[in-house]
Parts: structure tokens; sequence; C-alpha cells
């Protein structure tokens, strides 16, 4: 029988993730993004001196100022406390994905990094499971990356970008029949944002806590009071996405994303239950809660749009895609990601707000 845990923070800590490590008995594979939790980093040390093979995959490049060399100077003690060290390649704009697996039997999937300011003062979720078919495409997905092969995941459940993360999450979603709340810092992908006001035409209701660009018509949309670093969808109060990709056409077409797609009732109701408690403290906050747009079509039906609402649309997608695409390149070494990547990339995002 699959048994699956969900970590919620603030609050769930890194205690899980510490006893699994300590526990572990033959091998741990470890993929960092970011990473400053000394006692995560000396339980990986523990576990490598009493004979446990620690192999970390550590990303090229990460964010924020000083972020290269912090990496750098982590890869060189765990290499000096015997971890096997490799870094993720160069191919993709970034590697951005957040796994352990234990024993070759339990799987750690996180939204959140192995970081103070992630675990302690942001809401993230994580899930751990001993689902096979999870913790198969995990392996595959780590050696994939290890040594630059191409990946192809078997489960339509475990969710890889660049893969089939697109087309599972718009499946998932246009299931929805009562209701969508949406954990998403950077929802602006034209081609999620027309899905999602296409469910609010048909009746479902649809709330984010993050941000969510323009052409999510009628969606209601409302700021996080507390830092949030999640990507998290509830559909129908009964199943759930939970991963690294945000509903953002990098993050699900150029980047190295993971996330799986989970049917469980009680799980699926525990972040439903803290999504209402986030969304109540917004409002008790007075920060108010705003609608993605004014209003929808008249007669309940998305109709054709005239040369001009559609040239808006076309144009506020391109702005989004363009300031996206920079963004992301200014946070990386010039000398790795060429200019002409940021253009493919908005122009991906262009191409798609044409097709609405």
């Amino acid at each position: 029988m699959t048994v699956t845990k969900l970590l919620i923070q603030p609050g769930a800590g890194v205690g899980s993730l510490i006893d699994a490590i300590d526990r572990a008995k033959e091998i741990i594979q470890i993929v960092i993004f970011r990473f400053d939790r000394g006692d995560i980093e000396m339980a990986l040390k523990r576990a490598a001196k009493r004979g446990v093979f620690v192999h970390a995959l550590v990303a090229f490049t990460s964010s924020g100022q000083g972020g290269d060399q912090r990496l750098r100077r982590l890869e060189m003690r765990l290499l000096a406390d015997g971890v096997s060290v490799a870094r993720t390649s160069t191919d993709l704009v970034r590697y951005h994905d957040k796994l352990m697996i234990v024993d070759k039997s339990t799987l750690f999937m996180l939204g959140f990094n192995y970081t103070y300011l992630d675990t302690e003062r942001s809401r993230s979720f994580g899930i751990i499971s001993d689902s096979l078919d999870w913790v198969q495409d995990a392996e595959r997905l780590f050696t994939a990356d290890t040594t630059s092969q191409t990946f192809e995941p078997h489960c339509d459940t475990f969710l890889v970008s660049p893969g089939n993360s697109r087309k599972e999450l718009l499946s998932f979603i246009s299931g929805a029949t009562r209701q969508l709340l949406i954990y998403d810092g950077k929802l602006s992908d034209p081609e999620m944002l027309n899905i999602l006001a296409s469910k609010v035409i048909e009746g479902v209701e649809v709330r984010v806590i993050g941000a969510a660009g323009r052409l999510a018509v009628g969606v209601e949309v409302a700021r996080p009071i507390l830092r949030l670093h999640a990507q998290v969808i509830v559909r129908d109060g009964e199943h759930l996405y939970l991963g690294s990709q945000s509903l953002r056409s990098l993050e699900l077409d150029a980047r190295r994303e993971v996330g799986v797609l989970l049917y469980d009732q009680v799980i699926a109701r525990q972040v439903q239950q803290t999504f209402e408690m986030d969304w109540e403290n917004i409002r008790n906050s007075h920060k108010a809660v705003l609608s993605a747009a004014t209003a929808t079509q008249a007669g309940g039906a998305i109709g054709p749009l005239s040369p001009e609402a559609s040239a808006q649309i076309v144009q506020s997608a391109v702005k989004e895609a363009i300031m996206d695409a920079v963004m992301e390149t200014l946070q990386q070494s010039p000398d790795m990601i060429p200019l002409k990547e940021t253009v493919k990339e908005a122009a991906k995002e262009a191409l798609a707000a044409l097709a609405i």
C-alpha cells in the first residue's frame, strides 16, 4: 500500500528529511538548487561517514547575489566529507527541481529549497511517498540529469519540465467541475490563463494566492501576506498538484521542474484548509482580493475577439513574456544564457497568446 505524507511549511520543518537521511542504509540521491541548512548538511555528512553512498546533484547556477559561489562552496564541503557530487548541465535555462530519494524506496518531492527562508518563513509544501512509480521515475530522472542524458517520464502523474508538465497540467485543470484553489506566484502562461478563464465561465470557482496575468478573466487573485514559495493546485477538494513548476512558460517548457499529481482526499483537503486559512488572513489584513480581469464575455461564453481586443491580449502576453525572460536572464551568467535564448522564450509565449 502506498503511503504519502504532506509537509506544510512553515511548521513541518526539516525533521522528516533529517530522520530519513539518518535512517538511510545504502544510498541517498539529492538534487540541490539552494542550500543553507547546516543541520541537513551535517546529516548528509554523517550518512557518508557510516558508508551510505550519498550522491548530490547540484545546480550549475542559482539566482540571487552570491548564489553560485555558495553552491560551489557547498560542493567543496560535501566532496571533502565523502559525498559524491555532480553538477547539472547548462542545456536548460535552470535546474530548479527539489528531490531526495532514500534507499530507492522513499521520495521527497519538495516545493521548498533546503534553506531557512523556505522552511521557516515561507508558505510551501512537500510530499513524502513510497509510490514505486514515482520513485522509479525520480531515480531515472536523477540518473539522466547526472549524466546529461535525455529523459521521458513513464508515469503520467510524475510531471517533468520540459516533458509532460504542460500536457498533464492542462488536463488536470480542465477536469475541474467545482473549484480550483491555486498557490502560484508567477502564473503567466497564456494557454494556462485562458483555460482558467474558460473554467470560470463554466461556473468553476477559481482563486489564486499569488499573482496571475490579465488573461485570467474572472479569476480572483489575492496577494500573499506570508512569503510564498509554493506551486500547488487543489481541484474540487479531492485532487492535488504539487511541485516546483509554476504555470509559467519558462517553467513548463525551458527549465527542469518536477511535480506530482495526487488523488488523495485527505491530503488535498489539508492543503485546501491551509489555503482557506491563508485567504481569510489576507481578507482580515485589509489587503484587497482583486479580480484578474473585470468582466467576462456576454452570454456566458468566450466569443470571437475584436482585432483591438486581440491586439491588447497579445501585447499583454508579449510584455509579460519579455519581462519574465529578461528577469530570468539577468539572474544568470551572461556567457551561459545567450540573448537569443531570451528572445526565443519571449517569442514562444507571444505565439501561445496568438492561439487564444
